[in-house]
């Protein structure tokens, strides 16, 4: 008998997977939730712009569709883009439902789905559409959905765990069914390693940005889902589509101090240091232009001109005004000494968005029988080559609730006994002797994924990213094989394998399309083709695994 069996297996605790588990709770399924930290603490929380939903009577679905389209370079899958579009405002009204406070218009009174709610602009959209809590929804979002999920008496939350690798039929041997039955998972707290079984697993384990020197995400974002699931034998698509921010403060101290799209959305414009303005010059909607194109053009005048950085200024406007729309920005902006009522800030572009990842169909399912991804972990075909701006908590609402549904409706008729799984086999290993390795490895491959594998990129800088990435592969390979698993060694494991599946895409593709743009092909291909890599160890078992436009 499994001692910690589940219903369902949650791993990670962003607005996907508790919105996930809210979903299900309406159900009798036993949900475990696995948090690598504290609950809430990853990029959902950290969201600051909000999320798009055609919700004024001005706009309409094909519209919000088309803006995907074209930031995502014509890469997007329309079937997925039509389900979130038009699954979008019964997924804020479910918001709304569960206590979420979204931002009126000046005098308005809340009234609940019926309130009238402030929509701002941000880059790539041709209405306003993006709905938010100031300027901190992701946080109104994430901990109005942890107060529901923590009551659940069907919830059993698991913090400080962090998940080592999923359990499949394969591993367990003698079988070339593609079925994943649970996860093991270090307890940091206690430094044991945990055996989960569950009749269905899912991965909200968000992206991947810590694999680059400069990022605007919090420290969970190591890519462990996607780096688990290429492992257990998914397939993996379009990692080469790495989205840099183009707004990130400039301060030796502000580690991922994101300045939100919707500063330029309701106004701000961007300077060189002389205090000219220079998107116009690069695209028709300037500040406007979506985020790969304003991230390149950065990009461009801090190398031709030798800047730091540049600036962004929203000052022209009111005080009242910003410290009103972006209260949490001023503040934060404040602590490193910059007014940005009273002047330009200094920005620089940093890594934010995974726009690939583990291939899903609409369902959230994967290669795997009853394994499930869903959120930044994910590639269901909605970004394209770049995500439009506020798509990206959208998606996760969306897919969530389709995952759940499929989720319910298998586990009503689910008959296959689990397996007794195995415990963690730690008998021929020892304590780490050298924890420095491991720091040296991590710092080394963030600097030449930024140096090489970043904004602009070459064959020469991907090739030699990519034979880096394979050394220290097997550097840390050994490593792992030979101590004890600790926090930082799972997450440089992840991050190593992160890297070479970044650059492998990178190296696949000879086209500039949205975020991967190359200066040895920098046109555009007429046809548009996923870059999918598909590891040893698949196995195909079912045609809806495959990816059709």
């Amino acid at each position: 008998m499994n001692k910690n069996f589940s219903d369902v297996l949650i791993i990670g605790g962003g607005a996907a997977g508790l919105s996930l588990a809210l979903r299900l709770s309406e159900s009798d399924a036993n949900i475990t939730i696995l948090s690598k930290s504290d609950l809430t603490e990853g990029s959902s929380l950290y969201a600051q712009g909000g999320i798009a939903a055609v919700l004024d009577k001005q706009d309409n679905f094909d519209s919000h569709i088309q803006d995907t389209h074209i930031a995502g370079a014509n890469l997007c899958k329309d079937n997925a883009v039509r389900k979130v579009v038009e699954g979008a405002p019964e997924a804020i009204n479910w918001l709304i439902d569960k206590g979420v406070k979204f931002t009126l218009v000046d005098g308005a009174e809340y009234d609940g789905e019926d309130s009238e709610y402030h929509l701002t602009h941000e880059g790539g959209h041709s209405h306003r559409r993006v709905i938010h809590a100031k300027d901190a929804t992701g946080r109104e979002v994430e901990t109005t959905l942890e107060q529901h999920v923590r009551a659940l008496p069907n919830v059993t939350i698991l913090e400080n765990h962090i998940a080592i690798d999923l359990i499949t039929a394969q591993k367990l041997g003698g079988s070339t069914d593609p079925r994943c039955y649970g996860a093991y998972a270090l307890d940091i707290d206690n430094a044991t390693v945990k055996t989960f079984a569950a009749k269905a697993v899912v991965l909200s384990t968000g992206g991947a940005s810590k694999a680059y020197l400069y990022t605007t995400n919090p420290d969970t974002s190591t890519g462990d889902g996607i780096a688990m699931a290429w492992r257990a034998g998914c397939r993996i698509a379009n990692m080469e589509f790495v989205q840099f921010h183009p707004t990130c403060l400039y301060h030796p101290y502000a580690k991922g101090s994101l300045i939100s799209e919707a500063v330029r959305g309701e106004g701000g414009l961007l300077r060189l240091p002389n205090g000219d303005r220079f998107m116009d010059k690069h695209h028709e909607l300037a500040e406007l232009a979506p985020r790969d194109i304003v991230a390149r053009a950065i990009d461009y005048e801090m190398k031709k001109g030798g800047f730091d950085s540049v600036y962004l200024d929203i000052s022209h406007k009111d005080k009242e005004f910003i410290l009103d729309h972006f209260p949490n920005i001023a503040a934060s902006c404040k602590k490193f000494g910059y007014d940005m009522t009273q002047e330009a800030i200094p920005v620089v572009p940093a890594a934010h968005y995974t726009c690939g990842g583990i291939l899903t169909d609409l369902e959230g399912r994967t290669d795997l029988k009853r394994l499930y991804a869903v959120g930044e972990s994910s590639c269901t075909g909605l970004h394209g080559a770049n995500r439009l701006a506020s798509n990206s908590l959208l998606e996760c609402l969306v897919i969530a609730s389709s995952a759940a549904e499929d989720i319910r409706q298998r586990l009503k008729k689910d008959n296959q006994e689990i397996p007794n799984l195995p415990d963690w086999d730690e008998s021929q290993v020892a304590d780490p002797d050298e924890q420095i390795v491991v720091s040296h490895n991590w710092d080394e491959l963030r600097r030449f994924m930024w140096d090489y594998v970043g904004i602009v990129r070459t064959n020469k800088r991907l090739e030699r990213a990519h034979n880096r990435a394979l050394l220290l592969q097997e550097e840390i390979i050994e490593y792992y094989g030979n101590f004890r698993v600790n926090n930082d060694l799972i997450e440089l494991r992840n991050l190593a394998t992160i890297a070479n599946l970044t650059i492998e895409c990178a190296l696949t593709r000879k086209e500039s399309r949205g975020l991967h743009y190359t200066l040895d092909y920098p046109d555009m291909h007429d046809h548009p083709v996923d870059t999918i890599l598909t590891p040893n160890n698949f196995v195909s078992h079912a045609p809806i695994r495959e990816w059709k436009s």
